[in-house]
């Protein structure tokens, strides 16, 4: 697996990382056992990226994260998680004595002193533009209670504003077949800065990985039930935005380019890794084959996949079937 500089740190991460809401909440119900299996599978295939947040499953997903790597001293994980939501998303809430109490509470799930990276977890846009918001993160820093910080993001201006902060070492957002606009200005900046991307949502809440029909159902606890139209948080986190019978048209085309042997999740991951400016792609897994297969993604950028020409179809489908409804949104 091809690691990656982390931003201006010393660290280094996969190509293709970890995302673990699914270990939390809102994908319907993971084992403590199924969470340990898939994430020893993954560090296997060289993951050395796991993405949580304080409120996946309340903290479950740092706890279980926590207790697994409690477990390998001397591991190279980096462990990437985010606060910020565990009140409402309000800028006045965003104070130095709540990333305190935030940031403690992650430490004490995950069981380290230094939290090695903590992002901001889609804060409103004032919160991203204040320069007192980096002003408390750096005093975290200084304090040795967090490594580094970045900022997930909901849009492309959001990410601009914060890839422009002197001390960002990552920013997250959405980029995959369906969300396109990141290539027009944000890699760009983030490369000419320095800062790290990941690629959150690669797989469009499993849209992308072509298993969906127009029969399919999701369990009512599963955000793809009931956040479809924005219901809970904001719509382009659940199929990136995208609906789902145009979303279901849109995968049928892009996996009938694909040559045999190669699957349109491998394909699409190995694609979003592939573009200049993206450290690391976070697609979640809630079973050890998932994991498994998109670990294994990477390797098809030394295949003889043809990446380049698969990235004309993207843009060919995207432009056709979803540019106008999706690009001026997000």
């Amino acid at each position: 697996m091809d690691q990656r500089a982390l931003g201006r740190t010393e660290r280094k991460v996969s190509a293709i990382g970890l995302g673990t809401w699914q270990l939390g909440a809102d994908w319907g119900a993971v084992s403590a056992e199924d969470a340990s299996a898939l994430m020893a599978a993954s560090v296997e295939r060289g993951v050395t990226l796991f993405d949580t947040a304080d409120v996946y499953g309340d903290g479950r997903s740092e706890s279980l994260i926590g207790w697994f790597l409690e477990g390998r001293p001397g591991h190279d994980i980096t462990v990437a998680t985010k606060m910020g939501r565990r009140m409402p998303q309000e800028p006045e809430n965003y104070t130095p004595e709540n990333f305190r109490a935030w940031t403690d509470r992650s430490r004490q799930n995950l069981r380290v002193e230094t939290l090695d990276l903590v992002q901001l977890h889609c804060p409103p846009t004032a919160v991203i533009e204040d320069a007192a918001t980096y002003d408390a993160l750096d005093a975290l820093v200084d304090e040795g209670v967090i490594a580094a910080y970045g900022v997930s993001v909901e849009t492309c201006e959001q990410a601009l504003a914060a890839i422009a902060r002197p001390n960002v070492t990552n920013v997250q957002i959405i980029f995959n077949p369906f969300r396109l606009k990141p290539l027009d200005a944000v890699l760009p900046a983030a490369a000419a800065a320095k800062v790290s991307i990941f690629a959150r949502v690669p797989l469009a809440s499993g849209l992308l990985s072509g298993k969906y029909s127009s029969a399919t159902t999701f369990a009512e606890s599963d955000h793809r039930t009931y956040n479809r139209q924005g219901e809970a948080f904001d719509r382009g986190e659940t199929f990136s935005g995208v609906e789902f019978d145009t979303g279901l048209a849109a995968v049928a085309e892009l996996a009938t380019a694909l040559p045999d042997g190669v699957s349109l999740p491998a394909a699409t991951l190995a694609w979003i890794v592939s573009q200049p400016g993206v450290t690391s792609a976070i697609p979640g897994a809630r079973s050890v084959a998932q994991a498994t297969t998109n670990a294994d993604a990477e390797a098809l950028l030394g295949s003889g996949f043809d990446v380049s020409a698969f990235g004309a179809v993207i843009r060919d489908v995207y432009d056709r079937r979803l540019r106008e409804a999706i690009h001026p949104l997000w």
